[in-house]
């Protein structure tokens, strides 16, 4: 099963993928420049054996015309036959006006040609009684050398080419390699990091500026990582904690009841006793299913827009019984129409509410304030709760949301609620794109959330 793994990991190698390009584009670079630079030799070389041609016929001209005047025919055969020797690698046929041949070099020997050739023909003015007034002249040339001069610096220049192109793709790989060690440092480095040390971060000491981005940002999630662990470990601890108690409640009646006979009035109270403890665990684990959905992203399923006014109303109606047994009143201040999840919106308000009542001086007023939350570059709605209590420290505003946290767990009802409360406040703010608020000024506190109206 590792295997496929690791060889869909490994499909390529950036070091050799580098160097191969690098080298196939260094024997590019030099082919192209190497065969323009051949190219404009072989051009040069060429103009200039037309150059020398040129000339050597200009001179063969010269030469016949003077001989022709001075000693006819004869004469332009026997200097032609003279000067043969030192005409290696060229040939040369002198035809008289009516285009009888007059003269032409052996085809073998010296005089032997390859395909590598150029000719000229031109005209030699004679006296009249000589050869008809014109001698008609053919010079040939044979460059085989410079052809084999630039065939051997072909093969020399796409030799250089073959060269430089493995010498860069060697020295690129040589030179990646090395670059790349860090990488492989950052790679042992993130090895040893383990759930027992999230607090291990990723240091080079002189990190790349390519690199270090990649570095602050997987440091930044090993931070966030390690917040969200150790969050998770109190998690997990403080369900554990909450979920004891009642359980061992359950299990001491259960065991205290099933020790001896005892009659049906006994019996039902047990069972009565019993069932709240199961429900208040089934409360227990339909919050935490309920902020379990948040944490994974869930968001409010809006409805039509409606008065939160209303809603916040129906949240009173609801608390009624309590809001009377602490003589307390509720007083809605301000209304806004928003698309909202009504049953999650309420539900936060109640929970707001139920806290407000807990830590309520009796006899004193609840104020349910809603407006918009002008402090907000994106239009928001405000939503708070304050009541007049006990004040609440600073350092223990930024905790009111945490879960399970509670100020103080002895006071008498600091067991009727299991601390999720405030939490899913803030798990609904969150689901409508808002955020939490708290404040304490004196003995006034106030908390609350916003949310985004649509």
């Amino acid at each position: 099963m590792n295997a496929p793994l690791k060889a869909a990991v490994c499909s390529h190698s950036i070091s050799v993928r580098l160097s191969r390009k690098l080298a196939v584009l260094t024997m590019l670079v030099l082919g192209v420049v190497f065969a323009a630079a051949w190219f404009s030799t072989r051009m040069l070389i060429v103009e200039k054996n037309s150059e020398e041609l040129a000339f050597r016929s200009h001179v063969i001209g010269k030469i016949l015309h003077a001989k022709a005047a001075t000693g006819g025919e004869a004469a332009c055969i026997s200097q032609l036959r003279g000067d043969a020797p030192m005409r290696a690698n060229s040939r040369i046929e002198v035809r008289a006006a009516d285009g009888r041949l007059l003269y032409a070099d052996p085809t073998d020997g010296a005089h032997s040609l390859s395909e590598h050739v150029q000719s000229r023909e031109f005209t030699v003015e004679t006296p009249p009684e000589v050869a008809g007034g014109r001698l008609q002249v053919r010079y040939t040339m044979d460059f085989s050398a410079e052809a084999r001069m630039g065939t051997h610096w072909a093969i020399v220049l796409t030799l250089l080419t073959l060269i430089a192109g493995t010498l860069v793709g060697a020295g690129t790989y040589w030179r990646v390699r090395r670059q790349l060690r860090p990488l492989a440092d950052l790679a042992a480095q993130t090895r040893a990091i383990s759930p027992g040390r999230l607090d291990q971060r990723l240091a080079l000491a002189d990190p790349a500026e390519e690199l270090l981005p990649w570095i602050e940002q997987f440091n930044a999630l090993m931070g966030r990582l390690e917040q969200s662990y150790a969050q998770l470990e109190g998690f997990n601890a403080d369900v554990a904690h909450e979920l004891r108690t009642p359980l061992a409640s359950l299990i001491g009646q259960t065991e205290v009841t099933l020790a001896r006979e005892r009659s049906p009035e006994v019996l039902r109270e047990t069972l009565l006793s019993n069932l709240e403890e199961l429900q208040r665990l089934a409360a227990l684990v339909n919050d935490m299913l309920f902020l379990s959905q948040s944490d994974r992203g869930a968001v409010a399923r809006r409805g039509r827009s409606a008065s939160l006014a209303q809603l916040a109303q129906q949240v009173v109606e609801f608390h009624e019984a309590p809001l009377a047994e602490a003589g307390l009143q509720v007083q809605v201040d301000g209304d806004v129409a928003a698309a909202v999840d009504e049953p999650l919106f309420k539900r936060a308000v109640s929970n707001l509410l139920g806290n407000a009542i807990r830590y309520a001086e009796p006899g004193s007023r609840i104020v349910i304030r809603i407006a918009p939350d002008a402090a907000e570059a994106v239009e928001q709605v405000r939503v708070e709760v304050q009541n007049a209590g006990s004040a609440i420290a600073p350092q223990h505003l930024g905790r009111l949301f945490d879960r399970f946290f509670r100020i103080d767990s002895a006071r008498p009802d600091s067991q009727s609620h299991h601390g999720l409360g405030l939490a899913i406040v803030a798990a609904i703010a969150r689901m409508h794109a808002g955020r939490t608020l708290a404040a304490c000024d004196g003995g006034t506190t106030r908390i609350g959330f916003t949310l985004v109206p649509h």
